[in-house]
């Protein structure tokens, strides 16, 4: 291995050496994170920087769902990300809801790093982590830029209590957030409870309430993280946001296109977003336009948009891939630099041309 850059070898090279192929479990990938947020909070804020600038290939996400299994799907992300990170990939990511009851996670993935000069793949890493990690840290992010412009949130609301929410607090606490109180909502009982537990264990500051009705939630928090599995509108009325708060909504199919059209709409990436039935994608077609997106999180970053005050300001992630591969790269150099990688001997067989 020639640097940690180029798992391969340089070009131009009169002797490449053997392509190398590592895979890094989610323990491993545990360890080269935790603890970290606030390191992947700045990584995850400079490659949407390199997006918004151009330096990525981020294609459509390519969905295999199953006529027999409707509440099913995998998801394919490729990428590509230019600057210091400088690898292409792939993430796999499936989601079966029906998981949860029988007690494992509703997602499960894995990444493949591409070397960017010879394309020979270096690593498959298991994504579930890496997923949650880039998607809290994303939700973290955007809590920080959106709140700049107007009093900063003290009254934190879970709306879903899985695992992405209980990463998004993580993320949240671990980049020096701290909350009066902590609401909690699910339509599962069991969960709420448990998301209460965790909370209280974490030794985090504030009260946690555990609400009885969506309302309720909505209306006694300024900062709302909606982490369902829903798949289509379940909360309809734009009422329950009139105290303009800040909404995360990382599920992107929670809210009814009437609550985006009364707001201010901040995607990560307007051509993703807009897509795949997500409430973004639903309002664009009752209103058959775009004007009620005010813009993207690079634009609030780079000062192109404040966001209007007086509105609640929601903004919709539709999770791009070019995110996935820059903290999964992060982790492999970790890894590599820690002395840790597994390599696959012989992974790449058959290498001359001719024999």
């Amino acid at each position: 291995m020639t640097n940690l850059l180029s798992p391969t070898t340089q070009r131009g090279e009169a002797h490449p050496a053997t392509p190398t192929f590592a895979v890094i479990s989610g323990a491993q990938v545990q360890k080269a994170l935790s603890g970290r947020e606030k390191q992947i909070v700045e990584l995850v804020e400079a490659t949407y920087r390199l997006h918004g600038a151009g330096q990525s290939v981020n294609p459509p996400s390519y969905f295999l769902r199953f006529p027999d299994r409707p509440a099913d799907r995998i998801i394919a992300l490729p990428a590509s990300i230019g600057g210091s990170v400088n690898v292409d990939g792939l993430k796999w990511i499936s989601s079966f809801p029906a998981n949860v009851s029988a007690g494992l996670p509703r997602a499960s993935a894995v990444l493949i790093l591409n070397d960017h000069d010879t394309g020979y793949p270096f690593a498959c890493l298991e994504s579930s982590i890496i997923s949650a990690t880039r998607t809290a840290a994303s939700a973290a992010l955007a809590a920080d830029w959106l709140s700049r412009t107007r009093p900063r949130p003290a009254r934190i609301g879970f709306f879903g209590t899985g695992l992405i929410a209980r990463y998004i607090h993580t993320f949240l606490t671990g980049t020096a957030w701290t909350f009066d109180t902590v609401g909690v909502y699910d339509v599962s009982a069991d969960s709420a409870a448990g998301f209460r537990g965790y909370l209280e264990q974490s030794g985090a500051p504030g009260r946690v309430t555990v609400h009885d009705s969506a309302e309720e939630l909505i209306r006694s928090s300024d900062l709302v993280v909606f982490a369902t599995v829903a798949g289509e509108p379940h909360v309809t009325d734009p009422g329950w946001f009139a105290h303009n708060p800040l909404v995360l909504h990382v599920s992107l199919r929670d809210l009814a296109p009437e609550i985006l059209l009364s707001s201010a709409n901040i995607v990560d990436d307007i051509e993703h977003c807009l897509k795949a039935d997500t409430s973004p994608h639903l309002a664009e077609q009752l209103t058959g336009n775009r004007d009620f997106l005010d813009g993207t999180l690079d634009d609030v970053m780079t000062g192109r948009l404040t966001p209007p005050p007086g509105r609640p300001v929601i903004f919709s992630p539709f999770g791009l891939g070019v995110l996935d591969l820059a903290v999964g790269k992060y982790v492999y150099d970790e890894v590599a630099r820690a002395g840790h990688l597994r390599l696959i001997d012989d992974f790449f067989h058959d290498l001359r041309r001719y024999g």
